[in-house]
């Protein structure tokens, strides 16, 4: 029998991704040794960030099946272990740069990542509905992708993408729950049971601020904030900690919906934001005979999008119109959202064509270095 070499064995774990990072184990410094014996029985030790480890099981399971089908290996032994203090602040300034210095890495001149602060006038129109089944379809396109629950009073979120796993807190660094690919960071992480959160605005700012100076997201093609409803605390607080987010303005047909949500939208007049585009969702509901019934009224998703361009003096898109399905409330409900539990329905289409059309927009290397001398 060949004894598997030393080489196999870390391209082997070079394959195991840390659930919570995204990133290879051998690249995080979470090898800390591997052998094999001569009859081919495999010891490895891996440093997990902290001792309660929620995904201890995950990262043992993923281990020893890239051993194990490693050529000449006939068992293998994965033993957990910690990261040293040292070894965490290494791991640290490795994800964080330099010292691992804290601070909001989307606002930074290097990003490439676009950022879409998801807005509503009133609730009740499914934004975060929207939102979740927009992020899911991105990241099944292969995008790395995060969702920032920012409706502090009104989080639904993690119900939404069936997360009940609180976040890893590495010392000031706050690891993310990853759910179908998506790394997802909300209040209601941190609270028990259906609690309410009764704060005001300097706490709401302060909330936001932590989410994206302490949770790591790594390097992501594209940040969802689920906003909430109006133009209050957190759309400020949005506008000023994220001044390059661009906004998507969900409404429904009906006209007075439309009217409540063009102040969502031209709030971006006052904030220097821009505005991607309008979602009009609840657009209709299709008959059995294939008619469709109206139950909202029409058109208010395009009245909306040619006010919203005249008042901010670019050309807003209508980037979609979701019908009513039932299937899309039972996947939030379930916690699977519609375009991962039935992609074949026409509400997930229409989410699939809006996400497309987001994933087809450039990231932009305005202000980023480029390391290139006149010659």
């Amino acid at each position: 029998m060949t004894t598997a070499s030393a080489e196999a064995l870390h391209a082997a774990l070079a394959t195991v991704i840390d659930p919570e990072l995204r990133r290879p184990i051998t690249e995080l410094g979470m090898v800390e040794s591997v052998s094999a014996d001569d009859d081919g029985a495999v010891h490895v030790a891996v440093l997990l960030t902290i001792a309660g480890c929620p995904l201890r099981e995950t990262i043992t399971k993923d281990a020893t099946d890239a051993l194990t089908r490693v050529e000449g290996v006939t068992g293998v032994d994965v033993e957990l272990k910690v990261m040293t203090p040292e070894q965490r602040e290494a791991l640290k300034e490795q994800l964080r740069g330099p010292g691992g210095q804290r601070g909001i890495p989307f606002t930074k001149p290097g990003s490439l990542t676009k950022v879409y602060a998801v807005a509503s006038g009133k609730g009740g129109v499914g934004k975060s509905s929207v939102t979740v089944n927009l992020a899911c379809a991105l990241a099944a396109q292969g995008l790395r992708v995060g969702i920032v629950d920012a409706d502090v009073h009104g989080f639904s979120v993690p119900a939404l993408m069936g997360i009940t796993q609180k976040p890893t807190q590495v010392d000031d660094m706050i690891l993310p729950p990853v759910a179908y690919g998506v790394k997802v960071i909300s209040i209601g992480m941190f609270v028990a049971g259906n609690q309410p959160v009764a704060w005001r605005g300097p706490m709401l700012h302060r909330a936001l601020e932590q989410f994206l100076t302490d949770v790591y997201f790594g390097d992501l093609d594209a940040l969802f904030l689920d906003l909430p409803p109006g133009t209050g605390d957190i759309a400020i607080s949005v506008a000023q900690l994220l001044p390059n987010a661009e906004i998507l303005v969900v409404t429904t047909p009906q006209a007075a919906a439309a009217d409540v949500a063009e102040r969502a939208g031209t709030i971006a007049t006052q904030t220097g934001q821009k505005v991607a585009g309008v979602i009009e969702n609840m657009s209709y509901l299709e008959m059995p005979d294939g008619g469709r019934m109206e139950l909202f009224g029409s058109g208010g998703g395009a009245i909306l999008a040619e006010r919203l361009s005249a008042a901010v003096g670019t050309e807003v898109p209508l980037l979609g119109q979701i019908p009513l399905d039932i299937r899309l409330r039972e996947g939030g409900d379930a916690g699977k959202p519609v375009v991962l539990a039935a992609p074949e329905t026409a509400a997930a289409k229409a989410m699939e064509g809006v996400a497309a059309a987001l994933a087809t927009r450039p990231r932009g290397l305005s202000g980023m270095p480029l390391g290139i001398q006149p010659r």
